[in-house]
């Protein structure tokens, strides 16, 4: 299988599937309300229960998705997280781009003429 180098994009593979699962667990865990809840009355009690490695719980407090990926999360299971911190498509977007948020809206709109 050929891998393309795509800047700015983690190819999600079995090595960051072994080195993502506690953080990919734990995201997984937010189907529930009860553990959403959870999660936000205690972040890094919850972090601990599920074992994330430093890297993952530092990318976790600062709320960065990029981060978070190259600790070996799967957006999938991600896009949970970006939800309870309330983040949404653009401002993803706007991380993966190093763009302030109105830049990345503004880009779309240009690319929607």
């Amino acid at each position: 299988m050929r891998h393309h180098n795509i800047p700015g994009t983690t190819l999600f593979g079995g090595d960051e599937a072994q080195k993502g699962i506690a953080l990919n667990r734990m995201c997984f865990s937010f189907n529930s309300a009860e553990n959403r809840t959870a999660f936000l009355k205690d972040e890094d009690a919850y972090c601990a229960k599920f074992g994330l490695n430093a890297e993952q719980r530092q990318a976790v407090r600062e709320r960065n998705v990029l981060k978070m990926l190259a600790a070996g999360g799967n957006i999938y299971y991600l896009a949970k997280l970006a939800g309870i911190f309330e983040l949404n498509v653009q401002d993803i977007g706007a991380q993966q781009t190093g763009m302030s948020v109105d830049q990345f809206k503004d880009k779309l709109v240009a690319a929607g003429r």
